[in-house]
């Protein structure tokens, strides 16, 4: 039995449910923060649903919920420099921040991207990408090309993993 900090108990709903509701309740659970791909993945195809979508499901409720949460952000940031109404103090920072941020937006973002599914969430690290300053499109497409490892990662490790053990 899965059970998350949400108490959402994640084998019993996808065991109880049949067909396309299954798959439904798969993009769902992706796309919760704490959920995602790392749990719900495994999880599915361990109750024999098709890898691949299973895959492909999991895969798109993620990033539909990290693009939701990117789309969030620049609108609210840009609501809060209307409010503010100043220059942006980012921009005025000189030389010096204009080499951290090309460090960071080069190797930071892309690092952040790949680890953050495993080490803190997707969700919080594009949230922390954001925060950064980060370009939203680049936020936007680099946790597309984590969250797109990790489902491969995810789904091959899975049906590895439980066709070794005789379960799938």
């Amino acid at each position: 039995m899965t059970t998350t900090l949400l108490l959402v108990e994640i084998e019993p709903l996808l065991e109880e449910a049949s067909g396309l509701l299954q798959y439904v309740l798969v993009f769902v659970f992706a796309a919760i923060p704490v959920v995602e791909i790392l749990v719900v993945v495994p999880v599915a195809i361990g109750l024999g649903l098709d890898p691949i979508a299973t895959g492909v499901v999991a895969f798109a409720g993620n990033v539909g919920s990290v693009y939701a949460l990117v789309a969030f952000h620049q609108r609210f940031s840009r609501w809060w420099r209307g409010r503010r109404g100043g220059p942006d103090t980012t921009e005025s920072a000189g030389e010096r921040y204009a080499r951290a941020r090309s460090l960071w937006d080069r190797y930071g973002l892309a690092g952040l991207s790949v680890g953050g599914p495993i080490l803190t969430g997707v969700h919080i690290a594009a949230l922390v990408a954001l925060l950064a300053g980060s370009p939203t499109r680049a936020v936007a497409g680099w946790m597309t090309v984590g969250i797109g490892l990790w489902t491969v990662v995810l789904v091959t490790v899975s049906v590895f993993g439980f066709s070794l053990l005789g379960i799938v």
